[in-house]
């Protein structure tokens, strides 16, 4: 009875699954709803933004934020170098770790831990885009947007009690909106002293995690607990305005910040040969330091003397005095011509000792030259004393911010006036009528300083630094800057003056045809001395050109103590020009 009941049932079991397979398959064929409608498309030049980003979720930031910028090229690059970086990143990443985890595992009575397996996998990270800001400042500030979504592995052994066990990383998924800072911007390689790295907003991290083989992630409730503690975790140690900071060199030397002073008293010179056809020289000292951007100083002319005494003071500002030397070059100045080089002789900075006055008398050569016979020749002898001060440990700068505060003028500078400094870095979008080689002229009462010519820029650079010493603070004074274009050519020979005169000659010749009573004496005397004057003027004009100008108040230099802007150029289109004011007391 119980073998026919089961035979009965698998029989019905059957012909109910057919019977159902064939009423379903007619009802599906059949019988089809009427009032189903076509979808309406509409072109997606139609849809709004928010529709836009949620029928298309993975847009890159370059097309919904204007701001930013596509790196396709970055992205190439990375997925060509990513099985280097790979191999680059992980073993960096064990170097790192060994020596904290040899320090960890003493206190919790760990035998070891390992890594069985690490790898970041085949999958490597992309930038959606990249939004960089100019600041003015010497520095580079970049917010890339970041995705990883990488198949890496993981996989860490702890031993601990006799036991083993496996803890394993997979499936990670990054994204982040970093904020990279490179300062203070330096002129040694890598031309940056630190990076401060930040983030935006929190990150959104997901992963999967295996312990003994098994999935812990998918344990109920733990799989948002341990994203919102890796989220509030990052973001209260690195969400802006937090920064993670990352030293790579000392600014300080980096960038070459003045650690002393050097003064320099120029006592005689002694047995200068003679130049002039009398017999006799009129000697000066120029004197320079090495890798020191400033113009030399120079000493008073002594006429028709051989044996000169000077007994001058300078004081020139030292930035290296491992690397910098003092160069001095005595000249026979004339009144015509240029003046002859009568010898030279250069000392050292680090044979020099701190604080402590050395009078040196330097036998003056030809050259620098060890092996240039000339140099046996005598030239006779120049008499200097020189003491080098550094400053003290509470004046150096100690980190960055320091880095921006001002400097105190050196010694000797008026006690009621200061130094003010400006440092000429770039211009813009400067462009003449007739040619575009750009110099800085700059006005202050009286004075005047002129930076290098850059030739067919209109975005120069000059990077130059000028210095005035004043008796008091320039609270009502103006600072004149004009960016001026000088042509290579003579003005006369200028290939549009000439095409003008030629214009000029042909329509005289023609109205002289047309009219007979223009005499040539009319021509003479009227014409000709017009064609001067206008020839005169083309050249002055084809020679040298204004490309703007700016005039700045000095107030809030005084207040500020530093100030670092771009301009906007008077009677120029679009130019700009970045000037740095500082104003520097000995207080």
């Amino acid at each position: 009875m119980g073998v026919v009941n089961t035979l009965i049932g698998f029989g019905g079991f059957g012909l109910g699954i057919s019977m159902g397979l064939v009423i379903g398959y007619y009802l599906f064929i059949y019988f089809q709803p009427n009032d189903v409608q076509d979808p309406v498309i509409r072109p997606l030049i139609e849809q709004d933004s928010q529709t836009l980003q949620r029928l298309l979720p993975e847009l890159p930031t370059w097309v919904k934020n204007p701001d930013y910028d596509r790196v396709d090229w970055l992205n190439k690059f990375i997925e060509n170098m990513w099985p280097y970086l790979d191999k680059a990143i992980c073993k960096t990443a064990k170097d790192i770790a060994k020596p904290i985890i040899a320090e960890q595992i003493s206190k919790y009575k760990i035998k070891s831990i390992e890594f069985e397996a690490l790898t970041l996998g085949s999958l490597p990270p992309t930038f959606q885009g990249m939004k960089v800001y100019d600041t003015g400042e010497k520095e580079l500030i970049m917010e890339p947007s970041f995705k990883w979504a990488g198949n890496p592995n993981v996989t860490v052994v702890v031993k601990a009690f006799g036991l083993k066990a496996t803890v394993q990383v997979v499936d990670l998924q990054v994204f982040a909106a970093p904020r990279i800072t490179l300062k203070p911007l330096v002129p040694s390689f890598p031309c940056f002293a630190n990076i401060f790295v930040s983030l935006m907003e929190k990150p959104h991290v997901d992963f999967g995690l295996k312990l003994l083989g098994a999935d812990v992630m998918s344990i109920p409730g733990l799989y948002r607990f341990v994203q919102e503690r890796i989220k509030d975790q990052v973001s209260n140690m690195y969400l802006w305005p937090r920064t993670l900071e990352v030293p790579i060199m000392d600014p300080t030397k980096a960038m070459k910040r003045p650690v002393g002073i050097l003064h320099v008293k120029v006592l005689k010179a002694m047995n200068l040969i003679k130049k002039d056809i009398m017999g006799a020289s009129d000697p000066y000292v120029k004197l320079k330091l090495t890798d020191d951007k400033l113009p030399s100083k120079k000493t008073t002319v002594k006429h028709k003397n051989l044996n000169p005494k000077w007994n001058e003071d300078f004081n020139m500002v030292v930035k290296d005095p491992e690397s910098q030397a003092l160069e001095f070059i005595v000249y026979d100045w004339e009144q015509v011509g240029k003046h002859e080089k009568m010898g030279m002789n250069v000392i050292p900075l680090k044979e020099l000792t701190p604080n402590e006055p050395k009078v040196m008398t330097l036998d003056l050569l030809k050259n620098m030259d060890p092996n240039n016979v000339q140099n046996k020749k005598s030239r006779g002898q120049l008499v200097v004393e020189l003491t080098y001060k550094p400053f003290k440990e509470e004046d150096m700068p100690k980190d960055f911010e320091d880095l921006n505060a001002v400097q105190k003028a050196p010694e000797g500078t008026p006690s009621g006036g200061g130094l003010l400094v400006v440092i000429v870095h770039e211009a813009q979008d400067v462009e003449g009528k007739h040619h575009t080689n750009p110099y800085v002229r700059i006005l202050f009462k009286g004075e005047e300083r002129k930076t290098k010519h850059v030739k067919k820029n209109r975005n120069p650079r000059w990077e130059e630094e000028f210095q005035f010493t004043l008796e008091e603070p320039p609270t009502n004074d103006r600072l004149h800057v004009e960016v001026v274009s000088t042509s290579t050519r003579l003005g006369i020979l200028h290939p549009k003056v000439h095409i003008a005169l030629l214009n000029f000659s042909l329509r005289i010749e023609h109205t002289n045809r047309i009219d007979p009573l223009i005499t040539y004496e009319w021509i003479t005397h009227l014409v000709v001395p017009l064609a001067q004057v206008i020839e005169t003027i083309f050249a002055l004009i084809l020679n040298q050109e204004s490309l703007g100008y700016v005039d700045i108040n000095l107030s809030d230099v005084v207040s500020n103590r530093r100030i670092n802007e771009k301009y906007h150029l008077i009677d120029s289109r679009n130019g700009r020009i970045q000037i740095e004011l500082q104003w520097r007391t000995s207080s």
